[in-house]
């Protein structure tokens, strides 16, 4: 009989075993039918115990497994039941639901349900909780109630889910009859199971949930490269255009950073190229032997409403992962005192645990870091040895001066040791950006990134950090480096660059891409191009294949917008053009191209290519009214829009955020990640600082 106990007892442990090792993490946003995210919903396992609610960006995480049933449970809206299959995302829409929507009325730290007509009736009988009516309730943030104390929102992320009893949220008139106008966001109302928070003060709340505060870092220590905005040229005098593609995305998350700490953004942190680059276009495959399709589309500039805006995209080809090369990756890593903060190495190292996750076998990953000197902690090793490599990961520690320039010189020696011919060689580098040993200046570290391009070694830069922070170096290294660069804000960034885009991110299809358009003076005016500022080139460059330009991802896009006057409009951004010049006159051509709006030519090399391919294409003089555009010439203009405004552009005539909002707002698809919607949030945020 004994023995049968101890039978049953291990097997009940083993099934316990099973069932924790098929337990996954669970992510993903809850929004509303409008893609607005929903903070404080309910998220529970279906016949369990198990129960989260979602933060104030509408984001969740919960440990489930194949089979469990989530349910996603707000008022006012229709639950939802959603069987865990095998992805580890899982987003949701809940629908509104007027017939079941109650109402929470706080009587002193006690909850009651009412229905709408009652607690209307009623509401003078009640008074707010004695707290809740001296919080401030942030631009479009709900206030936080728990126990009847108003709470901040990143106290209210610290409270564990497991001491909660009950959650509600209240909406519109809902919350602000209880709490007045403090609540014209709504209001998340908390109760504890044993009243854990009644009576504390802020700072006795702060201290029970480890929360320590400190002053907002202020960006006067960060270095931004200075530069002028791209003015109106006519193709009389400018015939042709001439930039290199940027892939880059440093600048959004950067931007988000600021936006989100509650602080100006600087004018030069803003590069619109960038911004507009982060988010993903639905652009169609290429269907030829190009490694890209080109797509064009022309419409009404929103912000000028005389001119128009012509759109490029490319997308590049979607190679399946078993078809990429093999990878012959090296970390580098600055480990210096200055990386020291939460937000910079231990974020680091979370980040480079996602990229090891999606290594093959055949992909091999070396560790090189920096601080005073620079060494070798992990020779090259498989992907398929992710423990070793991880482990490596762990031990970092900061401290220490930052050789930047020594690290850089160890980094490239071994990768070019550990060449693989058609494979994809690339240094990693993980920094602040503060170099301040060896080769510290920007042109040392433009002439040695120069020439360590040479080996065809390719370059991806992870910016982290602030106060600091030095993207001038950063932006330096990628564009001169056979490079791309990311800001890495949070770890969810980190995932979707590192993990969601690893192909994108980690795998050129294309290298050296250049763009050259030359606009009909039949048709156009004036241009512009929008952004790209530190991205041009001489039209010369174009043929040049000496000259170093952008990188293509696997399944990446690349937009660029060029802002137009047409022919015969005047417009106070023109400078006046001498028309009785005599040498600069030409016979006329028995073809006016009259149905051409311009030519577009792009030029490419293989990544492992010296000669580059020429494609052209002509886009046709053919406009359709902004209602009537594609919801990716809506978002991507929107988004150029909000960069211009922070950039203060004095060639935009309207600089209304909720003209800008809108427009996003209507070209809103294809926001699988829910990137689209917390730029709309990040728009009505900017106005409370910028």
């Amino acid at each position: 009989m004994k023995s049968l106990k101890l039978i049953s007892s291990a097997i009940a442990m083993l099934i316990c075993f099973v069932s924790m090792a098929q337990e996954r993490t669970i992510t993903g946003i809850v929004t509303d039918a409008s893609s607005i995210a929903l903070p404080g919903v309910n998220v529970y396992i279906q016949g369990t115990k198990t129960y989260v609610a979602t933060d104030f960006d509408g984001k969740y995480s919960i440990q489930a497994q194949k089979g469990n049933v989530l349910v996603f449970s707000y008022i006012g809206l229709k639950s939802e039941t959603i069987i865990v299959q095998d992805s580890n995302v899982i987003n949701v829409v809940l629908k509104d639901d007027s017939t079941q929507l109650q109402e929470v009325v706080t009587v002193a730290y006690g909850i009651s349900r009412t229905k709408r007509k009652a607690a209307k009736q009623s509401k003078s009988q009640y008074t707010p909780a004695p707290s809740a009516t001296e919080s401030v309730s942030p631009k479009n943030e709900p206030i936080y109630i728990v126990d009847g104390v108003a709470i901040k929102a990143d106290q209210m992320a610290k409270i564990n889910p497991n001491d909660i009893d009950d959650v509600k949220v209240l909406k519109e008139e809902s919350a602000t009859s209880i709490y007045g106008n403090k609540a014209i966001n709504g209001a998340v109302v908390i109760v504890t199971k044993d009243g854990l928070y009644k009576n504390l003060s802020e700072q006795e709340l702060d201290k029970k949930l480890n929360i320590i505060r400190t002053n907002p870092v202020q960006p006067t220590q960060e270095d931004y490269n200075a530069f002028v905005e791209n003015a109106f040229e006519s193709p009389k005098t400018a015939p042709l255009s001439t930039f290199s593609i940027d892939v880059d995305n440093a600048s959004y998350t950067n931007i988000r950073r600021f936006l989100n700490s509650g602080q100006k953004v600087p004018k030069d942190a803003v590069r619109v190229e960038e911004m507009v680059n982060f988010f993903k276009y639905n652009y169609p495959q290429p269907k030829n032997e190009h490694p890209f399709s080109i797509n064009t589309e022309v419409s009404d500039s929103p912000w000028n409403s005389q001119n128009k805006i012509l759109k490029i995209g490319l997308q590049g080809k979607n190679i399946p992962i078993e078809d990429l090369p093999s990878s012959n990756l090296v970390f580098l890593i600055d480990v210096s005192d200055s990386m020291d903060d939460m937000n910079k190495l231990p974020l680091l190292k979370q980040s480079m645990k996602i990229l090891v996750n999606e290594l093959r076998p055949n992909d091999k990953v070396a560790i090189v870091v920096y601080a005073g000197a620079a060494g070798m902690v992990l020779p090259p090793t498989f992907g398929n040895e992710k423990k070793t490599i991880i482990k490596a990961l762990d031990k970092l520690e900061a401290g220490g001066s930052t050789a930047g320039g020594a690290g850089i010189e160890l980094a490239y020696k071994i990768a070019t040791e550990n060449f693989i011919k058609s494979g994809n060689n690339r240094v990693i580098l993980a920094t602040d950006g503060d170099f301040n040993v060896g080769s510290s200046s920007n042109s040392d570290m433009e002439q040695l990134i120069e020439e360590k391009r040479k080996t065809g070694v390719f370059l991806t830069c992870l910016g982290y950090g602030m106060g600091n922070y030095k993207d001038s170096k950063m932006e330096i290294l990628a564009d001169k480096g056979n490079g791309n660069y990311a800001y890495i804000d949070n770890i969810q960034e980190a995932n979707r660059f590192l993990g969601k885009e690893f192909k994108g991110s980690m795998f050129a299809i294309a290298k050296d891409v250049k763009i050259q358009i030359e606009f009909n003076p039949k048709q156009v005016q004036a241009y512009r191009l929008i952004g790209y500022e530190n991205r041009k080139l001489r039209p010369e460059d174009f043929k040049n294949d000496a000259i170093d330009a952008g990188e293509l991802g696997s399944n990446h896009t690349v937009t660029a917008l060029y802002e137009i006057i047409p022919a015969g409009i005047k417009s106070d951004y023109l400078n006046v053009q001498p028309d009785d010049l005599k040498y600069t006159q030409t016979e006329t051509s028995s073809n006016n191209y009259s149905g051409e709006l311009a030519t577009i030519k792009f030029r490419y090399k293989k990544p492992d290519g010296d000669k580059s391919i020429e494609m052209v294409q002509i886009i046709n003089n053919k406009s359709v009214s902004l209602d009537r555009a594609s919801d990716d010439f809506k978002f991507s203009t929107a988004v150029a829009w909000f960069g211009l405004k922070l950039r203060d552009s004095k060639l935009i005539t309207d600089k209304s955020s909720e003209a800008i909002a809108e427009l996003a707002q209507q070209g809103m698809s294809f926001d699988k990640g829910g990137y689209k919607a917390e730029f709309i949030r990040l728009i009505e945020t900017s106005e409370e600082y910028n």
